[in-house]
């Protein structure tokens, strides 16, 4: 159902790598009016723990495309939570990280989307996300 009113936009992150939501990324809303128009950042979120940021600005009348900036530089290059490790003998030593991986740049700092959107419809952004590479599509 299309009204002409403005319309609303959600996002959820899944780090594929680790096959799971991926947890703290900032992000943030802009919007204009349209093509070549200057943008108005009008606030962001963080992802829950379902990776999930529902709590989105609305974007006013008269917007014609979206830009999502979710800041991923921050989400890979800090710690991963601890897990403890069942002990199985079977199972080879685990390798331990080498020094330099850990201090090299992350890759995607941040990821970018620009989407058109049409009033009265609600956009839903899913970002599937890797160290090295992601995807999105307009999901429901």
């Amino acid at each position: 159902m299309s009204t002409e009113t403005t319309a609303s936009v959600s996002t959820h992150i899944l780090d594929t790598s680790k096959g799971r939501p991926a947890v703290g990324v900032a992000v943030s809303l802009a919007t204009r009016s349209g093509p070549g128009r200057p943008w108005q950042l009008l606030g962001g979120s963080t992802t829950d723990a379902d990776g999930r940021c529902t709590d989105l600005p609305v974007p006013p009348k008269g917007t014609t495309q979206v830009r999502l900036e979710f800041q991923t530089g921050a989400y890979f290059s800090s710690p991963p939570p601890t897990v403890r490790p069942s002990v199985d003998l079977r199972a080879p030593a685990a390798r331990q990280d080498d020094a330099s991986e850990r201090e090299s740049p992350v890759f995607l700092p941040e990821v970018v989307v620009v989407f058109a959107i049409t009033p009265g419809e609600h956009y839903h952004v899913p970002l599937l996300l890797t160290p090295f590479g992601y995807s999105v599509y307009r999901g429901s």
